[in-house]
């Protein structure tokens, strides 16, 4: 007949006692804690591909599409707000002129989920600076107007 040991767990978490195996107590302990960083950095970094599954001859024909947009310049048309600049929170960008760097839809040749496809730059000049604070926003096609030049 086989005997278990049991633990209790810590009253400051619960109000009531919990039984566990003293197996599942060492790791109900490791999982109570913080991820690792590690761990949480690798998480960020997946990259949702779309279910179905396209062809390498639709991917191409988007991204020949696409090309020509890229290295245009393009003003934002939206009300888009930014908090990640830190010279100017909280950043309206309606009616910044910026240029499209990059199609971000299409990533090692496979089709992934983007929201906001469009990767644009934008040159911000804020006072007390002699050089102007870069940034990149990512739209979507329909928050921004391509500017003839």
């Amino acid at each position: 007949m086989a005997t278990t040991t049991a633990a209790l767990a810590p009253p400051s978490t619960s109000t009531s006692s919990v039984l566990l195996p003293s197996a599942t107590a060492a790791a109900a302990a490791r999982c109570l804690g913080p991820l690792p960083r590690r761990s949480r950095l690798r998480t960020a970094r997946h990259v949702a591909l779309t279910p179905r599954d396209l062809s390498a001859e639709d991917v191409a024909a988007e991204e020949a599409a696409v090309a020509p947009k890229i290295g245009k310049r393009v003003r934002v048309t939206a009300p888009v707000r930014v908090y990640h600049v830190m010279k100017a929170p909280d950043l309206d960008i309606k009616g910044m002129e910026g240029v499209v760097k990059q199609y971000v839809a299409v990533w090692k040749g496979k089709r992934i989920t983007a929201n906001f496809p469009f990767k644009v730059e934008f040159h911000l000049s804020v006072e007390g600076q002699d050089k102007p604070v870069r940034f990149f926003v990512h739209l979507r096609e329909d928050e921004f107007e391509f500017i003839d030049e």
